[in-house]
Order: C-alpha cells, then structure tokens, then sequence
C-alpha cells in the first residue's frame, strides 16, 4: 500500500507507519498535493477527509465509489472531484499514476457539491503538474499561491464527463442494479424485471427514474459504457467487448460509444494517451 507524503513536509509530522492520517487536514495551506503510484487490484476501503479532493489520473484506469450516489471510472487526463466529508472507497482497475490535490473545506465551497469526473484540460493538467512540485508550506502570498488561485479558477469551469453509474436507493432495484452490474450483456425488457420482483412495468421505470435521476434504458447504457472503458483500458478487442457486453455487432457498440464520448473507443484512447 501506497502512502501519501506530500513534498516537504516536515520530518516531526512523521511517524514510523508514515504520514499520519489527517495530515493533509492540518496543513495550514489552501491546498496539499502528493503523487502516488499503485499497481492493479490496489483497493483503498471508504474513507473520508475534511477537504476536498482532486483525484487526477495521468496513467492508468481507476473506480471511485461514494456511498450512496454510485461508481465513476476514470480514465487517464481525467480527474474525479470528491467534495469534503464524503464517504468514498477507490479500485485500481489498471496500473495507475495519479495526483492527489486536496483542497481546503473553505475553498471546498466554491466547487462542485456533487463527486463528478471532470475533463482535465492541456491548461489545468500543466498546472496540476507544476503545483504537485510545490513545498507543502508554499508561498501563499507570492507567485506559487497566485498560481493556486489559477488552479481554482480553473476547476470551477472545467466541464464534467458522464461517467457515472448512480445507485438506486430501494433494496429491490439494488438488486437489478447489482445483477446488470455484474452481467451488463442481460438485455431482460423492463417487463421481465418488474415481473420477477412483483411490481408493474410502469411502477418500475417511475421508481427508476426518481431513485437514479435516469431511465432504466439509459442507466444500463451507462452500466455498459463503464464495463466498455474498464475493458478497453485492459487491451480487450472491441468485437469481444461488443459481444460480452450484449450488442448485436461491432458497429453498434462504437455507435454507442461515439453518442456518449464523441469518439470512437479507439480514437478516445488515442487521444488520451497523446
């Protein structure tokens, strides 16, 4: 296991097991930035922290989940918003580089109030890397912390992608979530399920839609275009992804794919690797 150990911090803040964990927390500083490296199958259980965190990937593919609000996956130059206090966990799917910026609680205001993947733009990605090289007690009031105002500048506007699969709240339709989840290929019709749980189509897709914010077609979409990026990520051929993931050819998986990403899986992956 990895341990955070932001640059410069000094040595009477260590303990022999490494950083204590609230470091980060009691930093007198708008932000903590610290790289880390885990190899595949890494799994960090739920946890929290009194900032906000910026979960930047530049190599690799990783699933954060926060309790109660579903799973995002996030591919390489992108990044995953974590607001203050939230109960999240973190899978490594592949082999990943990342760097983690925390943010005060009250800069933590000003940003999204929602965990959200966010499109790390050439600008915001070269700040990330400049200020990652930072001394843990930066100058707040010359160039360095003028920078940071740039870094937060930037992550108000910065656009999110759709990459994530909300949870439904009520045992029954966790049970159909979990079962797509873990065999995205079933294309049962909203009659099938509603039928094997007692409850009328109708009711069922009502009771989707408000406990997910989206339609029981488009969440299974979702639940395949999460399974597809973890795939591609691992170097699985697309016609094996298309048949697994229940499409009937090759052409209508990419379909899928370009609607959602507005790419092709194999130009996403280019681009991102560029």
């Amino acid at each position: 296991m990895a341990v955070f150990i932001p640059p410069g911090v000094p040595t009477h803040w260590l303990t022999k097991e490494g950083v204590k964990q609230k470091v980060a927390d009691e930093i007198s500083r708008t932000i903590v930035v610290g790289n880390m490296v885990h190899e595949s199958g890494f799994y960090a259980p739920y946890h929290s922290h009194a900032r906000g965190q910026l979960l930047f990937i530049s190599e690799g593919l990783i699933q954060v989940s926060a309790k109660n609000e579903g799973f995002w996956v996030v591919p390489p130059l992108r990044a995953v918003w974590l607001p203050p206090q939230i109960e999240h966990d973190a899978r490594v799917i592949n082999a990943v580089k990342m760097c983690n910026v925390y943010v005060s609680a009250e800069e933590s205001k000003q940003l999204p109030k929602q965990c959200q993947v966010l499109t790390v733009t050439p600008l915001l990605r070269e700040i990330i890397l400049e200020i990652a090289k930072f001394d843990t007690l930066y100058n707040e009031a010359g160039k360095e912390g003028r920078l940071v105002e740039v870094f937060l500048d930037q992550l108000k506007t910065t656009p999110k992608v759709p990459l994530h699969l909300p949870y439904p709240s009520s045992e029954v339709l966790q049970k159909v979530a979990k079962a797509l989840i873990e065999f995205p290929a079933d294309t049962r019709s909203i009659e099938h399920w509603s039928a094997d749980y007692g409850l009328s189509s109708r009711t069922f897709s009502r009771r989707f839609l408000k406990e997910t914010g989206m339609t029981f077609g488009l969440w299974r979409q979702q639940a395949r275009l999460l399974a597809a990026l973890t795939r591609i990520a691992q170097g699985d051929a697309i016609a094996h992804i298309a048949h697994d993931l229940g499409y009937d050819s090759q052409s209508a998986f990419i379909a899928m794919f370009r609607k959602a990403m507005g790419k092709t899986p194999s130009r996403y992956f280019n681009d991102i690797s560029n």
